[in-house]
């Protein structure tokens, strides 16, 4: 766990970059927007590609906003060696959604040494709200972000 510090903004520019451009990232066209120390805020623009047979947003899309948004909320609190993979996530599906903007947001609920907890919420672009829940990540050593040793330090000293 670490104590409150400051962000590096050029980290966090960089983070938003290299996630944005992740190829899973890419595939559901989501995107991370304002990232702060135990904040964060995602959106997905609804495509076509978004849809399930009915006509409306698949459970996996709302699924992966709520594991994201949490993740990234989180992810500012943790030390800067250390990495991240989600073990759990609890999901409740709250209302359909089928056209415009599902925006993301996440809050980090602990930070420890081993597990760290965050939740989030999913609503449409008119404040519906279409999804809420929790996601449960294990801190690891052994996992890097791609490309770690190029950003900028995560912490200003």
């Amino acid at each position: 766990m670490v104590d409150i510090k400051k962000l590096n903004p050029d980290h966090v520019e960089e983070i938003v970059k290299v996630v944005n451009s992740s190829p899973y990232f890419a595939l559901l066209s989501m995107e991370i927007r304002p990232l702060y120390w135990g904040k964060s805020h995602l959106e997905v623009k609804v495509l076509e590609k978004h849809l399930q047979p009915y006509g409306m947003v698949h459970g996996g899309v709302c699924a992966s906003l709520v594991d994201a948004a949490a993740f990234w909320a989180v992810y500012p609190q943790t030390a800067a060696d250390i990495g991240l993979t989600t073990v759990e996530i609890k999901l409740n599906y709250l209302a359909p959604a089928s056209k415009g903007r599902l925006i993301a947001r996440g809050k980090s609920i602990k930070v420890g040494k081993t597990i760290c907890l965050g939740e989030a919420s999913v609503e449409d672009d008119k404040g519906n709200l279409v999804a809420h829940g929790t996601s449960t990540m294990m801190v690891l050593d052994s996992v890097k972000i791609q490309g770690q040793s190029k950003l900028p330090p995560k912490f200003l000293d």
